[in-house]
């Protein structure tokens, strides 16, 4: 009988570490790997957030394996074509730079390679995924009955909560059921419809007032509206942070509305969840508890690294309620239940390592200091920018979009393109959403590298960009 084919070593790296003894080269190679990510952090600065070129190595595999300077080498390359959220100036999206311990963190996920697919398969790591979502409901002031489950983006965890709601209004077989949601809310939701097979106008969307916020005569309106029609509503959704301005929706009203007309409430909280895990921020959200599923994202502020969602729903037994299949070639669940028994992925890797290392890094004042320091970042642009030759759009986050008063849409759209390439050449970065017909810029001020020197140059140039316009 032919022998089992050996992996050649690259250099004098094996291809797995040993596991009978202490591996030095693998701890040479991680050593040299996190040396050059720590270069890279260390010149941020001297780049702007976006590469000034990008040249990828060869995709396929060599015939036979690199040695690791050339393992090393096709690491840089990449690394240098990256996009940089430790910049001062990456001020576009809701993408921080990542925690020291959220990084460690992940290394070590990838080293365990667990998975929460089955308690057996990550004992340690499935008890540790409960108690950080059931720590999360309560400090979002959801009930005692309240569980979680991590998900790989907010966007599954927006789709799995809208299965859930129609599970419960027992709606699995009616396509015709309507989920109402503002005209601002996610994207995300839309691709739940398509994905679960409701009609193509099961999304209807809800007026927003001046702030950007659901109004509520509207919302009641339009449930009336279908309940006349004898169409079901699923689930009214409601935004703790949309994505251009950060507007939270009147989350307690809502909630009120929502119970009298028995209507699953869900907060897509993506962007502002985490203002309600500190007493001082809380406010923001007031209301978010009233909610019978949220969606959190710490991976949007906190710099837990990519990616990090949580769903959170009042009634954790929802969850089983919703997803479990049963799990035939696995060993019993030792606790509330197997991982893959609670949510839509089956494999997935234990990402709850990265957020739990990293808040227990934070502690309560450092996550404290980054929500308060996001919102002050914000206050401070907006005294800056001109207001009366801008209009500003900004919710109670850390957002701010701005377009010309006195410019129609073609002119904002040719003032947003140019003035964003400006302000990319002085290492600069914001984004350029379209939003309800106009072009904007758009500034996230999420980055704690950020100082007053950065916003003061941007309100400058920004201000400065105006000049041009009649």
């Amino acid at each position: 009988m032919a022998g089992t084919p050996q992996i050649r070593p690259t250099a004098t790296l094996a291809p797995f570490a040993k596991p009978d003894r202490f591996d030095p080269e693998l701890q040479t190679f991680l050593e040299q790997a996190s040396a050059r990510l720590c270069q890279w952090f260390a010149t941020a600065s001297n780049r702007g957030p976006l590469p000034a070129l990008s040249a990828l190595p060869d995709v396929a595999p060599q015939p036979q394996g690199l040695s690791v300077d050339a393992l090393l080498d096709d690491l840089q390359l990449v690394m240098e074509g990256a996009y940089q959220p430790s910049h001062p100036g990456a001020l576009a999206h809701l993408d921080p730079p990542p925690l020291t311990a959220s990084i460690a963190a992940d290394l070590i996920c990838a080293g365990l390679n667990n998975n929460l697919l089955a308690e057996e398969l990550s004992p340690s790591l499935s008890r540790l995924e409960r108690e950080m979502c059931r720590w999360f409901a309560e400090r979002l002031g959801l009930p005692l009955t309240a569980g979680g489950v991590a998900a790989s983006g907010g966007s599954l965890s927006n789709l799995m909560a809208m299965v859930i709601a129609r599970q419960q209004a027992d709606l699995q077989d009616d396509p015709r059921a309507v989920v109402l949601a503002s005209v601002d809310a996610h994207v995300s939701l839309a691709k739940a419809i398509r994905v679960m097979g409701l009609a193509s106008d099961a999304l209807q969307t809800v007026p927003v007032d001046q702030k950007g916020c659901m109004n509520l005569d509207a919302l009641e309106h339009q449930l009336k509206a279908l309940r006349a029609e004898g169409r079901p509503c699923l689930a009214v959704v409601a935004t703790a942070g949309t994505t251009v301005q950060g507007a939270v929706d009147p989350l307690v009203a809502v909630a009120e509305l929502c119970r009298r007309e028995q209507v699953w409430l869900h907060v897509d909280g993506a962007i502002g969840g985490v203002f309600a895990l500190t007493a001082a921020t809380a406010s923001v959200v007031e209301g978010i508890s009233l909610a019978d599923s949220i969606t959190v994202n710490p991976q949007k502020l906190l710099g837990i690294t990519k990616t990090s969602s949580l769903l959170l729903v009042a009634n954790q037994s929802h969850l089983a309620s919703a997803f479990s299949t049963g799990l035939p070639y696995m060993e019993p669940a030792w606790g509330d239940g197997h991982g893959s028994e609670i949510g839509l992925q089956g494999t997935r890797p234990a990402e709850v390592l990265k957020l739990w290392l990293g808040l227990r890094q934070l502690g309560e004042q450092g996550i404290q200091c980054l929500l308060e320091g996001a919102i002050q970042r914000r206050q401070s642009l907006a005294r800056q920018l001109d207001a009366s030759r801008f209009i500003l759009l900004s919710g109670p986050l850390h957002l701010i979009a701005c377009t010309p008063k006195n410019a129609d849409a073609y002119q904002a759209s040719v003032w947003s393109l140019a003035t964003r390439q400006s302000l990319l050449e002085q290492q600069l970065m914001v984004s350029r959403p379209l939003h309800h017909g106009r072009h904007f810029l758009k500034v996230v001020l999420g980055n704690p590298h950020t100082q007053s020197i950065h916003l003061n140059r941007l309100a400058t140039l920004m201000n400065q960009s105006l000049l041009g316009l009649r």
